[in-house]
């Protein structure tokens, strides 16, 4: 469990019995641990759930936002040190997806055995190009409405400037790192991979997740749930459901990529 003045990581839900692991997650851009917090009655009592709050948000908005990658990935990598010599598990959705991905990296080779799974939804794999042009290039007037569009943020927050200003640049921020990442790496990744993608994303959907079967030395599975982008949010009971079948399964025996998209968390059961 996070000490409650860890400004890094925030306890959404204790395990109540002997825990499978520690389940961290990271949100997509802009985002905040509420995302996560509908996940708590979903979640297995013996899966310990943290989200990790990055600079620019809640009780860190006043701190200098991260515009390179490289620091992001370590500073983070050394607030998480702790809690990584225990049985652990990587989610992440789109920006988070990609931290999740350079986390999952450093945490398996420092402190082997114990990430048992890197989630990545919405997420497009490090091998595909990023859509152009990039939203972060646009105009303040231009990207807001392209924000408006994607969803995600409360309706309400664009009916409040002052509200605004204070949260589009972190989310400015974390788009670029999104827009900006690639696969510098020369080895896959030696821990399994669950990629969750819905049809109805128009930003990372099928095409653009397939690719994450490269970037894995073990098994990877791709499963279809319904929602649009930020299925994180609208369907959190999926989600959960196939996170809890997948904790602590480290040996790849589920569905492997290549064989169709699971449709739905009963097609799931091992």
């Amino acid at each position: 469990m996070a000490a409650p003045d860890d400004k890094w990581v925030m306890t959404l839900k204790a395990a109540v019995a002997e825990p499978a692991g520690t389940l961290f997650c990271f949100p997509y851009a802009g985002g905040s641990p509420e995302t996560f917090r509908a996940w708590r009655g979903g979640i297995a009592d013996d899966v310990e759930l943290l989200c990790v709050i990055l600079p620019g948000r809640g009780r860190r908005l006043k701190e200098a936002r991260y515009d390179r990658w490289q620091p992001l990935v370590d500073d983070v990598f050394e607030a998480l040190s702790p809690y990584l010599n225990r049985r652990h598990a990587f989610y992440g959705h789109s920006f988070g997806g990609r931290l999740a991905y350079e986390l999952s990296r450093l945490a398996s080779a420092e402190y082997p055995g114990t990430t048992q799974r890197l989630f990545v939804s919405g997420c497009r794999s490090p091998d595909t190009p990023q859509r152009r042009p990039y939203m972060h290039e646009m105009t303040e007037s231009d990207f807001r409405d392209a924000v408006a569009r994607m969803g995600g943020t409360p309706a309400e927050v664009f009916e409040q400037e002052r509200l605004l200003r204070l949260v589009l640049p972190t989310v400015r921020s974390e788009i670029r790192l999104a827009e900006i990442w690639d696969d510098l790496h020369t080895s896959a990744l030696d821990v399994p991979i669950t990629a969750l993608y819905s049809p109805d994303d128009p930003i990372d959907g099928l095409c653009t997740m397939r690719g994450w079967q490269n970037f894995t030395k073990r098994h990877c599975e791709l499963i279809e749930v319904p929602g649009g982008h930020f299925f994180v949010d609208s369907h959190p009971e999926y989600v959960t459901r196939i996170v809890n079948t997948r904790m602590g399964n480290a040996n790849g025996c589920d569905r492997p990529l290549g064989s169709g998209s699971v449709r739905s968390p009963e097609d799931q059961q091992d």
